[in-house]
């Protein structure tokens, strides 16, 4: 079944007689072009994509032909005319991406109802298809690649900045389409930041954690891997054991049927029991698709949701000492129907360098 059609069956299932979709990646994931200037009308029988002349040649080649793709003088009349023609009395509308003031730009105009369908899109993209799969394997193969990149050419004397830029280079070298988030690469105190900013400044000594992926196909993929500039003392050695233990206990359990919950709770009582109690400050883990972060959760928040097979998700745990430095660890992978099938295949030896 096509993801128009499954969409619309959802939109019936809650009476709905249309959809109006302006988020970029929300536009991807059901027509399978992705441009930045347009929308999707859809209605409980058919689909339009609407835009302009820069989009129009390349849409109508490349976009699923179940759409009909459309470049109307005025879009805003075209959206007004089409709900009156088509008779639409109730629309639903993206409320976890559209604006304040683009909802007022539509709903002011529109003649029918506005209602919030945000949880519909991400529900479908809970569980990723086979083709959506090896997309994201493909992007995590070239992150793969990136660290042993990086290991092979990573200088004393370069910048955290140029870590996370060669990373980027190397990754779209590969064939990326881009990194699938800012680059994290941060080294000695600044460790102990989980999303700190890389820094114009030589690799101190101490932990350098190093977070980065890159999209194929839209997708995305997401890994971090922290080394150690230098030697690493017994403090270290034993901090950056117990952050892997955590992992590897979450990742042996991991599986359909499990909450994130559940797997969270399994890593953090491992690291809050080695004495490094109230360190692990964010959940293990998360969903990545198109968007880097999206549904299911892995945390102690989620308590309801259940992993099925299709699920992507990260395993990342991490101790973080303030002012002192910090370690994290991260695979990514999808539950399968017996377990879990991890795409992340570099090494988590603790690594020294220099």
């Amino acid at each position: 079944m096509n993801r128009l059609r499954m969409f619309q069956d959802a939109l019936k299932r809650r009476e709905i007689d249309g959809a109006l979709i302006t988020d970029e990646v929300s536009i991807f994931y059901l027509c399978g072009y992705q441009f930045s200037d347009g929308y999707l009308l859809i209605t409980q029988e058919k689909g339009y994509l609407v835009t302009d002349f820069r989009y129009y040649e390349e849409a109508s080649a490349l976009v699923d032909k179940v759409f009909s793709v459309e470049m109307p003088q005025n879009r805003l009349d075209f959206l007004t005319t089409t709900v009156k023609k088509e008779g639409l009395r109730t629309i639903g509308y993206e409320n976890r991406t559209l604006s304040v003031s683009d909802f007022h730009f539509y709903s002011d105009v529109i003649s029918a109802e506005c209602i919030p369908i945000g949880d519909i899109l991400v529900e479908m993209r809970l569980i990723k298809d086979d083709f959506e799969i090896e997309q994201i394997k493909a992007a995590q193969n070239i992150t793969d690649k990136a660290f042993t990149h990086i290991l092979a050419m990573m200088t004393p004397k370069m910048t955290e900045k140029e870590v996370a830029l060669e990373l980027e280079f190397f990754m779209r070298r590969e064939g990326a389409e881009r990194a699938s988030f800012e680059i994290i690469a941060v080294s000695g105190a600044s460790s102990a930041l989980p999303h700190g900013k890389c820094r114009n400044q030589k690799l101190s000594s101490g932990f350098l954690t190093m977070d980065f992926g890159c999209t194929v196909g839209g997708y995305c993929s997401d890994m971090t891997r922290t080394v150690v500039i230098g030697k690493a003392d017994g403090e270290m050695k034993r901090l950056y054991q117990t952050v892997l233990d955590a992992q590897m206990a979450a990742l042996a359990q991991i599986g359909p049927g499990k909450t994130g919950a559940e797997i969270d709770g399994i890593a953090r009582s491992l690291i809050d029991n080695a004495g490094y109690m109230g360190a692990f400050g964010h959940g293990l883990g998360h969903g990545v698709g198109l968007y880097i972060h999206e549904a299911p959760s892995l945390s102690a928040r989620a308590a309801e949701y259940k992993l099925q097979k299709g699920n992507v998700v990260t395993v990342e745990p991490g101790i973080y000492l303030m002012g002192k430095y910090g370690c994290r660890i991260e695979d990514m992978g999808a539950i399968t129907a017996n377990g879990f099938d991890n795409f992340t295949h570099s090494t988590k030896e603790c690594i020294e360098l220099f």
